[in-house]
C-alpha cells in the first residue's frame, strides 16, 4: 500500500481533529456557492468509489489502528445518501474497533435530507460529532454570501442533530456582513446559537481570499473589509446575544484577534470583560502575520 488516496486542492480538517485519522470519502463541496470560501473551488464534487475507501480503512487498520478518532472528510460528507454512509461507518467499526468517535462536516441541506431516525442509525454507528457550518443567523447576511439556507433551516436542522443524541459544532463568520449589517448579523447570529443550543459554537474571521467572489468584490471596492475594532466589537455583540445553556464558545481559531474560549453561561461576563479590555487596547492581540485559514 502506498498510503490514504487523498484528491482535490486542500485536505481541511476541524482543528480539534488534529490527531484524527482522516478518511476522504468525498472529493469538494455539494454546495460550493459561498463567496467567501477558497477551498473547493474548481473542484466538481464527488463521493470516491466504495473499493477506493475500503483501501484507506484498510490502510488505516495496518498504520493507525490505536487511534481513537476518525474524521470524514471532505466538505459535507453527511450528503452520501444512507445506504452508503452506514456501510462507511459499519466498515469503520469493523476494522478499526479502537475507533471511539467518528466526526462529518454538514450543511443544513444534508441534514434536511436525513431523518432523525437515520441520524440516530449514524449515532450508533459512533457518529458522535457534527461539524456545522452556520456562518450567519441573519437572513440577508446568508443570502449575500450565498449559503443557499435561511435562518429557521439552520435551526431545524441543528436541533434535529441534538435530538439525534450526535454532539453538534456550530461555525460562525466575524466580518462577512455587508456595511450596515454588521450588529444585526451579531444580534441574530446570537439567537440563533441560542435557539440551536449547540455543544460548540465556534468564531471564526473571514479572509479575505484570492480567488474568491468576496476578494472580488473588495477589489471592485463593493465589500469594505473591517479593521480590528469593528471585529471585536461584533464578536462582543454576538456573545452578549448568545445564551447557550451549555458548552464552549471560542474564538480561538487562527484567523481571530483575540483567542477566547468560553465555558457558557458561566464565563460569558469574563469574557465580555476581556473583549472591553482588547478594545480599550490593554490586551494584546495576535500579530496580522499569525493570522490564517
Amino acid at each position: 500500500m502506498n498510503g490514504m488516496h487523498y484528491e482535490g486542492n486542500h485536505i481541511i480538517r476541524p482543528p480539534s481533529e488534529a490527531r484524527s485519522i482522516l478518511l476522504q470519502v468525498t472529493v469538494g463541496c455539494s454546495h460550493n456557492k459561498c463567496i467567501f470560501c477558497p477551498t473547493y473551488k474548481g473542484v466538481k464534487f464527488k463521493i470516491k468509489p466504495d473499493e477506493i475507501i475500503l483501501k484507506d480503512i484498510e490502510y488505516a487498520a495496518n498504520y493507525y489502528f490505536n487511534v481513537r478518532r476518525l474524521f470524514l472528510m471532505d466538505g459535507d460528507a453527511l450528503i452520501i445518501p444512507q445506504k452508503k454512509l452506514v456501510w462507511i461507518l459499519e466498515t469503520i467499526n469493523k476494522k478499526l474497533p479502537l475507533v471511539e468517535r467518528i466526526g462529518i462536516y454538514a450543511n443544513a441541506k444534508a441534514i434536511k435530507r436525513k431523518s432523525l431516525e437515520e441520524l440516530k442509525e449514524l449515532r450508533d454507528l459512533k457518529l458522535g460529532i457534527i461539524y456545522y457550518g452556520i456562518e450567519s443567523g441573519n437572513d440577508e447576511v446568508l443570502k449575500f454570501v450565498k449559503k443557499g439556507t435561511s435562518s429557521s433551516e439552520l435551526i431545524e436542522q441543528g436541533k434535529k442533530v441534538i435530538e439525534a443524541g450526535i454532539k453538534l459544532s456550530c461555525t460562525v463568520l466575524l466580518g462577512i456582513a455587508p456595511r450596515g449589517l454588521s450588529f444585526s448579523h451579531a444580534v441574530d447570529t446570537g439567537n440563533v446559537l441560542t435557539k440551536i443550543d449547540p455543544d460548540y459554537a465556534s468564531a471564526l474571521t473571514v479572509m479575505i481570499v484570492p480567488g474568491t467572489e468576496l476578494y472580488n468584490m473588495v477589489k471592485e471596492g463593493k465589500f469594505k473589509p473591517y479593521n480590528q475594532k469593528e471585529l471585536l466589537e461584533e464578536l462582543k455583540v454576538m456573545l452578549e446575544n448568545t445564551n447557550m445553556t451549555h458548552g464552549l464558545f471560542t474564538s480561538n481559531h487562527a484567523s481571530n484577534y483575540l483567542p477566547l474560549k468560553v465555558k457558557l453561561p458561566e464565563d460569558k461576563k469574563k469574557a465580555l470583560n476581556m473583549i472591553e479590555l482588547a478594545l480599550k487596547g490593554e490586551v494584546p492581540l495576535r500579530e496580522e502575520w499569525m493570522r490564517a485559514l
